[in-house]
C-alpha cells in the first residue's frame, strides 16, 4: 500500500510540473506578443498571441487569464493589420483580414470587435473598387464599388465612383441613379456636374437615333444641373428637327455664347439666320 501511495504521489507531482511548464509557456509566448505588438511588428505579434492562446486553452482554468486576454486582443489586432493593407492599397489582403477579425470576434463572443471589423469593409471595397477603375476593368469596378455601399449606404464617395464606373461600362441609366445617390449624400457639387454630362450622352444618343423628341427632353433635364455647351446644341438641333424654330433660335445663342470659340460657331450662326427667316 504505500509503495502504491508513493506512485500515485510521484504522479502527481509530475503532473503539477508539468502544469507550471505549460503555464510558463503560455506566459512566456503572451510576453512575446505583448514585446511585438509594442514594436509595431504586428504579424509576430499575432502570430505568437494565437500560439499563447492555444497553450492557454490547453490549461483550462489555470490559462484562462492569459486566454481571455489574448481573446481580447486578436480580432482587434487582425483588423489593425486589415487598415494597414488599406493605407498600402492591398484591398484584397484588407478584406481577407478583416474576414478573420470577424470570424475571431463572433468565436469569442466579442460583439463590439466584430462591429469594429465590419465597419472597415466599406472601405476596403472602395479601396479595391479604386484600382480597378484605374486599371479600367469597368464592371468589376462597379461590383466593388456595390458592396462598400452594401456596407455603408451614406457613402457619397462611393456613389460618385460606383456612378462613373457603371457610365464607363456603358450603363447610364445605373450611373445616373449612382450620381443620385451621391447627391442626396454630401457630393452635390461632383453630382451635378456628373448627372448633367450623363444626359448630355444620353440626348446626343437620341439624336443620332432620330428620337427628336426624347432628344430635346434629355437635353432639357441635362440643362437642369447647369449650362452646358453640348446640350444647348442637341437641344437646337432636335427643336429645329421638330420645326421648333423659336426654341431652336434660342438654344444655339446659348450654344454660341457658352462656346464663342467652337469651330463650328459660324456654321451655327448662319444655322441661326436661316431659321429666322424660316420662322
Amino acid at each position: 500500500m504505500k509503495k502504491l501511495f508513493v506512485i500515485v504521489l510521484s504522479t502527481v507531482l509530475a503532473a503539477a510540473s508539468l502544469s507550471a511548464q505549460d503555464l510558463a509557456q503560455a506566459t512566456e509566448a503572451y510576453n512575446t506578443a505583448a514585446t511585438a505588438l509594442a514594436g509595431g511588428d504586428k504579424a509576430a505579434a499575432l502570430s505568437a498571441f494565437e500560439s499563447a492562446l492555444s497553450l492557454a486553452e490547453a490549461l483550462g482554468g489555470e490559462g484562462a487569464e492569459i486566454a481571455q486576454r489574448c481573446k481580447s486582443t486578436i480580432p482587434n489586432l487582425l483588423t489593425s493589420i486589415a487598415k494597414d493593407c488599406i493605407k498600402g492599397g492591398d484591398a484584397e489582403g484588407a478584406i481577407a483580414k478583416i474576414g478573420e477579425a470577424v470570424a475571431k470576434a463572433e468565436a469569442f463572443g466579442d460583439a463590439d470587435a466584430k462591429a469594429k471589423a465590419e465597419e472597415l469593409y466599406g472601405t476596403a471595397w472602395l479601396t479595391k473598387g479604386n484600382s480597378l477603375l484605374e486599371a479600367k476593368s469597368f464592371a468589376e469596378a462597379a461590383d466593388a464599388f456595390k458592396k462598400a455601399l452594401d456596407y455603408n449606404p451614406s457613402n457619397g464617395a462611393a456613389a460618385i465612383r460606383l456612378g462613373q464606373a457603371l457610365d464607363k461600362a456603358g450603363d447610364l441609366d445605373g450611373a445616373i441613379e449612382a450620381y443620385g445617390l451621391a447627391k442626396d449624400n454630401g457630393q452635390a457639387k461632383n453630382a451635378d456636374k456628373l448627372l448633367g454630362t450623363a444626359y448630355a450622352k444620353k440626348a446626343a444618343a437620341a439624336l443620332k437615333a432620330q428620337d427628336y423628341k426624347g432628344a430635346l427632353e434629355l437635353a432639357e433635364k441635362c440643362l437642369e444641373f447647369g449650362a452646358n455647351a453640348n446640350a444647348y446644341k442637341i437641344a437646337g438641333n432636335a427643336a429645329t428637327q421638330l420645326k421648333n424654330y423659336s426654341a431652336a433660335i434660342s438654344y444655339f445663342e446659348k450654344y454660341l455664347a457658352a462656346a464663342p470659340t467652337a469651330k463650328d460657331a459660324a456654321a451655327v450662326t448662319a444655322t441661326i439666320e436661316a431659321l429666322k427667316k424660316q420662322q
